[in-house]
């Protein structure tokens, strides 16, 4: 391999560190949500995934019918930042470049190092020793691929792939085993006749570009080549900041929306000034209660982060969009800071707002 990455990936972390503290329950199904209407379920222990399909962002509601019997633990998500820190810790003893993803994923470059499996073997073992939690190693030739071996070594596993033993062992996978390839643009990709990866290869780039926009196109020509040169980035410059409320009951009314974008706009603002940041993109998030999902945006001459100004171009994007329908999530965000060279690309995927 000309790069060595790992992708390291704590199982069903949420609940691993509720059994930590709680030992009495390990070989039951745990579920960790919270009990609002619109809760959804943050993560599982595998006994309640194998029992009842139960999954990470499934509405909570549907968890509980499924498994009505299964333990329902509310997040303390001051145990689990607790515990990624004592993870992250050990990662660092043992690696230079590393990428921080979240508080249970992380990228490693090993790339000329003498055992990169060596290495993670010994940060898998610390780990396990020392915070009695486990977890599951992919290491390929670039981050997409690392990732992939992880999630097929889950739970606590290792797996070592190449690009060639993909190629082959996934022609027959649909397009979604493809990290951000999500539901939405399988159905999309479905409809044009694309239900396999080896589809998705058999059509030329420009017939992609074309469908999808010359980006996107690009970018799903090389993914199903399982090609990727992004880099592992020990810092990660914000590109946007946003402030999402998803309602516990479907809200209507322009004046109502009005009011939640204005204090959107006002929490945003007092984020953006305590980290020294301005931006030219505002932008809305509307979600609907049939879960259709519009963004609207718009480009200022000069980067902002007053409330005044965010809130009044957030109401205007709103009333000019008037939501023809209950809404169940709104969000105000700021893009394109001072600092960057270009505004942030809107996002490929919804992320899922978790309501507690």
């Amino acid at each position: 391999m000309d790069r060595t990455i790992a992708h390291l990936d704590m199982d069903a972390f949420y609940a691993s560190v509720e059994l930590r503290r709680r030992p009495e329950l390990r070989g039951k199904p745990v579920v960790v949500c919270g009990s609002g209407p619109r809760a959804v379920v943050t993560t599982a222990s595998y006994e309640a995934r194998q029992l009842a399909g139960i999954h990470s962002a499934m509405p909570a509601a549907v968890a509980r019918r499924r498994l009505p019997d299964a333990i329902y633990i509310r997040p303390d998500f001051d145990a689990y930042r607790a515990a990624s820190r004592e993870i992250m810790r050990i990662v660092h003893d043992h690696a230079e470049t590393v990428q921080v993803m979240g508080l249970d994923e992380v990228y490693l470059d090993l790339t000329g190092l003498y055992s990169p499996k060596a290495t993670m073997r010994r940060i898998a073992t610390e780990i396990r020793e020392r915070t009695a939690l486990t977890c599951s190693i992919g290491i390929a030739e670039n981050r997409l691929l690392a990732k992939i071996a992880s999630e097929m070594a889950k739970p606590a596993g290792f797996v070592v792939l190449t690009r060639e033993e993909a190629l082959e062992r996934f022609t027959t996978e649909s397009p979604g085993i493809i990290p951000g390839i999500g539901p939405k643009t399988v159905e999309r990709l479905e409809r044009a006749g694309v239900r396999t990866l080896a589809d998705l290869r058999a059509r030329d780039v420009e017939e992609l570009k074309a469908a999808y926009g010359p980006r996107i196109g690009v970018w799903l020509s090389r993914r199903a080549r399982f090609e990727d040169s992004s880099p592992v980035e020990t810092s990660r410059e914000a590109k946007s900041q946003s402030v999402e409320t998803t309602f516990d009951t479907d809200i209507t009314g322009l004046e109502r929306m009005t009011g939640v974008v204005t204090e959107q706009a006002a929490e945003l603002s007092g984020r953006l000034r305590a980290k020294k940041l301005t931006g030219r993109t505002v932008r809305i998030k509307v979600r609907l209660d049939d879960w259709t999902t519009v963004t609207r945006a718009r480009t200022l001459d000069e980067p902002v982060n007053d409330p005044e100004t965010i809130g009044t171009v957030a109401v205007e994007l709103l009333r000019a969009y008037d939501p023809p329908r209950p809404v169940r999530l709104l969000g105000v965000g700021v893009a394109a800071f001072a600092a960057s060279a270009e505004p942030a690309p809107a996002e490929a995927e919804d992320q899922l707002s978790l309501s507690v």
